[in-house]
């Protein structure tokens, strides 16, 4: 269970980081690309086999598949117009 937790939290972490640099040219700090990155696993899961994408299942293909969508969340959240203050 603590395991698992923990493999969570890593590929969170990488994935969020990957995506950070590949739309925005860097990170946003620890916490914020673990959520990212776990957000972006939930996404993808959904998303790339309805696509007809497979990454594979071992640690690389999750955090992959993680990082591919953390940039789909991304890119989804820089449509979405900011609130004026």
């Amino acid at each position: 269970m603590l395991y698992g937790l923990i493999v969570w939290v890593i590929v969170g972490a990488v994935a969020g980081w990957l995506a950070g640099l590949l739309v925005r040219g860097g990170g946003f700090g620890f916490v914020a690309n673990t959520v990212l990155g776990i957000v972006g696993a939930a996404v993808a899961g959904f998303v790339l086999p309805r696509l007809g994408f497979f990454l594979g299942h071992d640690l690389i293909g999750e955090i992959l598949r993680a990082a591919v969508g953390a940039v789909i969340v991304l890119v989804v959240l820089s449509l979405i117009p900011r609130l004026q203050r």
